[in-house]
């Protein structure tokens, strides 16, 4: 195949289709930096997790005397003795399960309150004796926080047993929606590049078939034919791909790096080594996906 005639052929179409081309680029551009965002998401929020969960414990709030006298059922026996502080945390500490057991007393709880919600109206009329004593447990596994619910709720001297596990889920679930929302998103962009894609690729056959016709009718093969088209399509997709890396670079730099970080320090982001790990993907997409877009819309125009 004559390396000229090809690239001519290229810039005849491009040239010709300049503005579909360049709609082409803007939603191959959109569908794949979506796509790169979803994967990203994904690490961000395996990351979080694995993060979180690793730091979580099993909190077990010991009864006082205001639970009892409140009428609590689980302190109708009246608040924790010594005795039964001293054996909860005997028994914690030799389950296998357990890896460390930390006894709040509370005042030190009440200290704790007073820091994180110094600005509330209410923690001005909280004091020590309404607060709870707790004993915090850290798990060598946090997925196994139902063994020590079930072993140690409804105890004596037990108020209740908590697993800040629950809390994150809440948070993770609400990540992982928008994480799927996003790759809805990113289908329906897809779709609408394909279609753009193949409308593009049909038009430029179309303007061109009298050539094309020619060249089947003197033994030209169907490779030689199509190679000008595909290649119009990849070049395209492969510019909305550069765009599509461009964008995901700049989010993590800009929107990530000298933003959010410096407002959320508690979260530990994602690097440059999980956005560099995607940016292959996105280009072997943007290369790929026209090329068999192309490959099928020009089928027809092959018939003579």
């Amino acid at each position: 195949m004559r390396a000229n005639f090809v690239l001519s052929e290229i810039g005849v179409g491009l040239r010709r289709n300049l503005t579909m081309t360049f709609a082409v680029i803007v939603s191959v551009a959109l569908s794949l930096a979506l796509l790169g965002g979803s994967l990203l998401a994904r690490k961000q929020v395996n990351s979080m997790e694995d993060y979180w969960y690793d730091r979580v414990e099993v909190s077990i709030f010991l009864c006082n005397a205001n639970d009892a006298e409140s009428g609590d059922p689980a302190c109708t026996r009246g608040a924790v003795t010594e005795e039964q502080r001293e054996n909860l945390r005997a028994e914690l500490e030799e389950n296998q399960l357990v890896e460390e057991v930390y006894h709040e007393t509370a005042e030190e709880a009440y200290e704790h309150y007073q820091e994180q919600q110094q600005n509330s109206p209410i923690a001005a009329v909280v004091t020590p004796d309404q607060m709870q004593e707790s004993l915090r447990v850290k798990l060598t596994d946090p997925t196994k926080y139902e063994v020590i619910s079930s072993a140690f709720a409804g105890r004596d001297g037990v108020q209740s047993v908590t697993d800040q596990r629950s809390l994150l889920e809440n948070l993770f679930n609400l990540l992982n929606g928008v994480n799927y929302a996003a790759l809805g998103l990113m289908v329906l962009m897809l779709v609408v590049a394909l279609l753009l894609i193949v409308n593009t690729v049909r038009v430029s056959a179309f303007s061109r078939r009298r050539e094309t016709g020619i060249m089947r009718l003197v033994g030209a093969s169907s490779f030689y034919i199509q190679m000008p088209f595909i290649l119009e399509a990849t070049i395209a997709g492969l510019l909305g791909a550069l765009f599509a890396c461009v964008l995901l670079l700049g989010v993590k730099y800009f929107a990530i790096n000298n933003f959010l970080a410096e407002r959320i320090p508690a979260i530990d982001f994602i690097g440059w080594d999980a956005v560099i790990s995607v940016l292959p993907w996105v280009l072997v997409v943007g290369a790929l996906m026209p090329s068999v877009a192309a490959f099928f819309a020009l089928r027809k125009y092959l018939k003579v």
